[in-house]
């Protein structure tokens, strides 16, 4: 009877180098068999002791926002990518784009790029939570915060006019009007609390009739 493939454990997931160590105990030197691994094309390596396992071997792919939480966290998708993940703008976005509370960084990796920008503490939580799809489960911003996201790392965002705000977000963004008028202002009003932008994001509540 053939052994299973150890690997296979870990389709559709990232998978730490001491997960895949753990696998490989019995033999001298667990780490030389993962570098092996990674020659053959079996492992792909993100990040220094974070891999995926190659979807040919397992029959499945892991998807990008899943990876994103696991290569730099605490974070959560948001962002250009959010924003074209719900429809709300027609570019397509080559960047996985998430934020995190910790310093700003960016990830080149077989997979693509993953950027990451910081925002305080108490603003992080706001407005994200858990997204299933194609059998994964990822941290991602809801609409409201995504949008709130983007305008937070825009420098040039009309800070004053509600009107300018509503040709920036309608002719620069070209953000899907009609869903940005069934927006949650909720969830906007906890993003004024908690992060900066306060006027910005007062006249992107009155936008919302």
């Amino acid at each position: 009877m053939l052994k299973q493939n150890p690997l296979i454990q870990f389709a559709g997931v990232p998978v730490s180098g001491a997960e895949l160590r753990s696998c490989f105990a019995n033999l001298s030197s667990p780490e030389k068999k993962i570098q092996a691994l990674e020659r053959e094309g079996a492992l792909i390596r993100l990040k220094r002791n974070l891999f995926v396992v190659n979807k040919e071997l397992t029959g499945r792919e892991t998807h990008a926002c899943l990876c994103a939480n696991h290569l730099y966290g605490p974070s959560y998708v948001s962002l250009q990518w959010a924003l074209r993940y719900y429809g709300l703008i027609p570019e397509r976005v080559f960047v996985m784009t998430s934020v995190t509370t910790k310093r700003s960084r960016s990830f080149k990796t077989p997979l693509g790029l993953f950027s990451y920008v910081q925002v305080s503490s108490a603003y992080f939580p706001v407005g994200v939570s858990s997204v299933e799809e194609g059998g994964a489960r990822f941290l991602m911003a809801s609409p409201e915060k995504a949008l709130c996201d983007t305008i937070l790392h825009d420098r040039f965002v009309p800070h004053q006019s509600v009107r300018a705000l509503a040709t920036y977000l309608e002719e620069d963004m070209r953000l899907d009007m009609e869903q940005f008028q069934h927006f949650d202002g909720k969830v906007i009003r906890e993003c004024r609390e908690a992060g900066r932008k306060v006027q910005v994001f007062t006249n992107l509540i009155k936008l919302i009739r």
